[in-house]
């Protein structure tokens, strides 16, 4: 195991310390104190193998690494002892038990010997020169980089040919990354110490701990050895890099996202970071989907890549087709290398440009292996089905709007591993265009805020190229389709004496229970109860909901405790500090996320979280997002498999996760009144697409919303994207909440119906934490205004079974209501 030491624990940041400046919750200083729990060995294991399994190797000339015992290393960054473990905000804001620094974990590998001379010049350094972690969405891009004399990296290449250069940058909530030195770009203080070492050292390797992609142009301007991301890996950080840099493990992360020459080739890069709205002008042609299709000169690592300390030989044995379009593929793996490691095999399907234009390349499946011995081998299996990568027609150009279809032509499959070196291994023919599901159009573009989308064509040389054509826009009755589908009331009956825990056991149905709720309580389920740090659940809890009334809690209906995620349990407690969601997406491995997510579920019921807000899922869709440490990737097939990995490790105790944040919440720069306009298709295609495949895989019983708006209307008010699409289309049967409080407005549709009735005709069945951000904790009465204006009875009955469904599933059994003591304001 590696260094387990007691730490001194941050202070809880952020939004929670604003609420609780107003709601005389315990005080942040107390709650950033920790209470003394520690992380299981098991946690602490896993924690150290799946950051090391994310951690992705770019670079390694003449095979300078793995490092060896017999060789010293120099270490150079005060990184190396001011690391940085995880982003700021309310997804990392986490009371770790201990952290292992670089420098901590490269002194406990016993393959690795540092400069302990030089290391004690930064640690001294360090020591008078503590950072400045900043505040609530004002936190640091990077640290000060600590001066380096010449004379003194030249006094550490006498000691050792092997130097290590490890460069920082934080990543947060609520502020984006800029183009600017210290953030995007390295700093003249960087530069300038890359510069000296690389003419110092034989060997350099340059470790990059960051949350999100960073300018890489450096890599070939420097005279650099090897570069390794090595993302945020939570507590166990200092092993993880450890462990890969001494050989223990081999590299075997990939790139989640694609790297470029420079910013100015992203296809985002024009249309990111605007106040009021941001155009995706882009389309579907997100990350690897552009460069492939359109810019493949301008990249410089390709989605997918990662180098290892050993070789592979990947052979295709057999690849079979289905009636329905069902797609298998057996491969051999044979490591034909001198060390171990593991391989991951990634699928991709070129589909025919037809009428809609297509990205050249698509990401439909990936497996890992063990790991494999030199000259040991495997067989895997791959499978998908071609329907679930189908091109909407949001226009009709094929003759079937609004519907997913395989347009005819020819059809091909590469095997590799990654998206620019995979090979061709079977191509196949569809005779007719398929219509695999015709639905409905559902949050276009707003007809008064048109814009252009990219689509590829093919000219007369037969070559791909991109053209702008307008997107189409909103043309259906929305205001029909919301009657059209009106729940049925159910009759009020007053209170019958029935429990919960008598509709779980089969006693009377669920319909029946909700029959004995008055107005006030089906309100009351509808929302949370007010405050963050609520009294009902453990301490530093987001919030909680269900049962927030004493009379709800005499019907037997439990109070469900809400934390922040994803990289660990937001509590007072002492909670384990997992890899980001960028590490974890890198290691490529399914299994391994979900066997992490269900030992960090025992943590869970250990502390008292009933629900973790998490993953976050949301696409990489501009590398400056501050929030894509959170984030898996630009891919929305690997986003919504590494969710589905978390949310069915976390549910495996009975517990619940809570995908976020549906949807588009792609920038954090006027994040709760920012829209974000963007084509049916790209919405379907890209954005919605991963929860699509998290929510079949997985069944989450908690889902969030997003605080923006998509094509005009905010999410926590869009009936299309909640009842349409996510219960109509994907058949979703659980519970959703909104982010954390919510903007006032009025249902375009139904003058009138304002705020909470609002939400409520949305579909959007619990308003969290339950109020305004200040003010009186009670109902702020638009929710009797809108009943009044329309709004049914029956609507709020059926959010409020969503809720009690969630909360008898996920609660009911573990809630001492006999010995409560604990009251909630109302």
């Amino acid at each position: 195991m590696g260094i387990k030491r007691k730490i001194k624990n941050t202070v809880m940041r952020g939004v929670g310390t604003v609420v609780n400046a107003v709601t005389d919750s315990v005080s942040q200083t107390k709650a950033g104190a920790g209470s003394g729990e520690t992380s299981s060995e098991k946690m602490s294991a896993l924690c150290r193998k799946a950051g090391a399994e994310g951690i992705v190797l770019l670079k390694n000339q003449n095979n300078v690494l793995p490092l060896s015992k017999d060789r010293v290393v120099s270490v150079f960054g005060r990184v190396q002892k001011n690391w940085f473990y995880v982003g700021y905000g309310s997804g990392g804001d986490v009371n770790a038990p201990y952290k292992v620094s670089l420098l901590d974990g490269l002194r406990a590998n016993e393959n690795i010997t540092v400069n302990e001379e030089l290391a004690k010049i930064y640690e001294d350094w360090c020591e008078k020169n503590p950072p400045d972690d900043g505040f609530w969405g004002n936190w640091p891009m990077s640290y000060e980089e600590m001066p380096i004399s010449r004379k003194t990296v030249m006094d550490a290449a006498k000691k050792s040919d092997t130097a290590i250069v490890a460069i920082g940058r934080a990543a947060g909530e609520d502020r984006e990354n800029t183009l600017t030195e210290g953030s995007y770009y390295l700093t003249k203080e960087e530069r300038v110490l890359l510069s000296k070492v690389c003419s110092s050292f034989r060997k350099t390797v340059v470790l990059l701990d960051c949350g999100s992609i960073m300018d890489m142009a450096w890599v070939n301007e420097f005279d650099v050895s090897a570069v390794l991301y090595v993302w945020q890996s939570g507590m166990e950080s200092g092993n993880c890099v450890a462990d890969v840099l001494s050989g223990n493990v081999s590299p075997c992360g990939k790139l989640a996202d694609t790297i470029a020459e420079k910013y100015a080739y992203y296809p985002s890069a024009r249309f990111f970071g605007g106040r009021e709205f941001n155009e995706y002008t882009e389309d579907i042609y997100v990350g690897y989907r552009y460069f492939e299709t359109f810019r493949k000169d301008k990249v410089l690592f390709p989605f997918g890549f990662g180098l290892s300390y050993t070789r592979f030989e990947g052979k295709v044995t057999r690849v079979t087709r289905s009636e329905n379009n069902e797609i298998n593929l057996w491969a051999d793996i044979r490591n034909i290398g001198e060390r171990s490691g593991k391989y991951v095999a990634e699928l991709y399907l070129s589909a025919p440009q037809g009428k809609l234009g297509k990205a050249e390349r698509v990401l439909v499946t990936y497996e890992k292996t063990e790991t494999l011995a030199p000259g040991e081998s495997e067989k895997i299996r791959l499978t998908f089905n071609l329907s679930d990568f189908a091109s909407y027609d949001d226009g009709g150009a094929t003759g079937n709007k609004s519907a997913y279809v395989l347009e005819k032509g020819e059809y091909v499959l590469y095997f590799g591993s990654d998206v620019r070196s995979a090979t061709e291994c079977k191509r196949f023919t569809l005779e007719r265009t398929i219509v695999t599901k015709q639905l409905s159009q559902i949050c276009a573009p707003d007809p008064k805020t048109p814009f252009d989308r990219l689509k590829a064509v093919t000219d007369e040389k037969g070559k791909l190229k991109g053209v702008l054509e307008r997107a189409p826009v909103m043309s259906e009755n929305l205001r029909e389709r919301i009657l059209e589908n009106l729940p049925e009331t159910i009759e009020q009956k007053g209170d019958l004496g029935y429990k919960l825990s008598d509709v779980k056991d089969g006693k009377v149905s669920m319909e029946d229970f909700v029959s004995q709720l008055s107005f006030d309580e089906l309100e009351a389920i509808t929302r949370g109860g007010y405050i963050m740090n609520n009294p009902l659940g453990a301490k530093g809890n987001a919030g909680v909901m269900a049962g927030v009334l004493p009379s709800l809690r005499e019907k037997g209906v439990p109070p469900v405790t809400t934390t922040d995620g994803p990289s660990g349990i937001r509590l007072a407690a002492n909670c384990s500090l997992l890899p980001n969601g960028a590490a974890l997406a890198c290691s490529f491995n399914k299994k391994l996320v979900r066997e992490l997510y269900s030992e960090f579920s025992k943590e869970m019921l250990e502390r008292g979280s009933d629900i973790i807000l998490a993953p976050g899922m949301n696409i990489h869709r501009n590398p400056l997002c501050g929030r894509n440490f959170e984030y898996f990737s630009e891919d929305p097939f690997l986003s919504g498999m590494t969710a589905a990995a978390v949310v069915l490790g976390v549910q495996e105790s009975g517990l619940s996760a809570c995908p976020k944040h549906f949807a588009c919440n792609n920038q954090e720069v006027n994040r709760t009144k920012n829209d974000s306009r963007v084509s049916e298709r790209a919405l379907r295609e890209i954005y919605l697409k991963g929860f699509e495949f998290c929510v079949k895989a997985a069944n989450p019983h908690n889902i969030m919303t997003s605080y923006n708006k998509i094509n005009g209307v905010w999410s926590h008010y869009n009936y299309d994207l909640v009842t349409t699409v996510l219960r109509g289309e994907w058949g979703y049967e659980g519970n959703v909440m909104t982010d954390w409080w919510m903007q006032k407005d009025e249902s375009h549709e139904f003058p009138g119906i304002i705020d909470q009735g609002y939400r409520v005709r949305a579909g959007v069945d619990v308003l969290m934490p339950g109020g305004a951000r200040v003010g009186k904790k009670k109902p702020d009465g638009t929710a009797k205004k809108s009943v009044k204006n329309g709004l049914t009875i029956g609507e709020f009955q059926q959010c409020a079974m969503h809720v009690l469904k969630m909360a008898m599933e996920n609660k009911l059994g573990r809630y001492d209501f006999e010995n409560e003591k604990a009251e909630v304001s109302e």
